[in-house]
């Protein structure tokens, strides 16, 4: 919970009036690429938004990376990455101690992703108002 609380954190840092409801926004800064966010749903206690940048390469498909998925719990100030970062290559798939423990993994790296991703979206100066 630490880490969701951490996410919720920098991420009203970096989008202060994200409870505001607003749909696509794109933050530009010298330092860094257009950083987009689309919010997709937002009830009264939760949110459920995208965070990425837009490669332009090829031109003709445009390549979101790193692509995250996030839902942010306006009541209980979390916020917790559901998907985008997909970096496991196991060789063997039924060595893993615990049926659960791909998803644990995967969700742990999602959200220490967001976590590193936002500071330094931060430190170059990104933000939504």
């Amino acid at each position: 919970m630490t880490i969701y609380e951490s996410n919720y954190i920098k991420l009203k840092c970096l989008a202060p009036t994200l409870d505001s409801g607003e749909g696509i926004s794109i933050s530009r800064t010298e330092n860094d690429c257009d950083l987009h966010l689309d919010l997709f749903t937002q009830e009264p206690y939760t949110a459920t938004l995208k965070l990425t940048y837009w490669f332009e390469e090829p031109p003709e498909e445009p390549i979101p990376d790193p692509d995250l998925t996030i839902r942010v719990y306006h009541d209980a100030r979390l916020a917790a990455a559901l998907s985008g970062v997909d970096c496991h290559h196991y060789n063997k798939p039924s060595e893993l101690p615990e049926p659960h423990s791909f998803e644990l993994d995967h969700r742990w790296r999602c959200n220490i992703t967001l976590n590193k991703w936002l500071d330094y979206l931060l430190s170059v100066g990104h933000g939504f108002v």
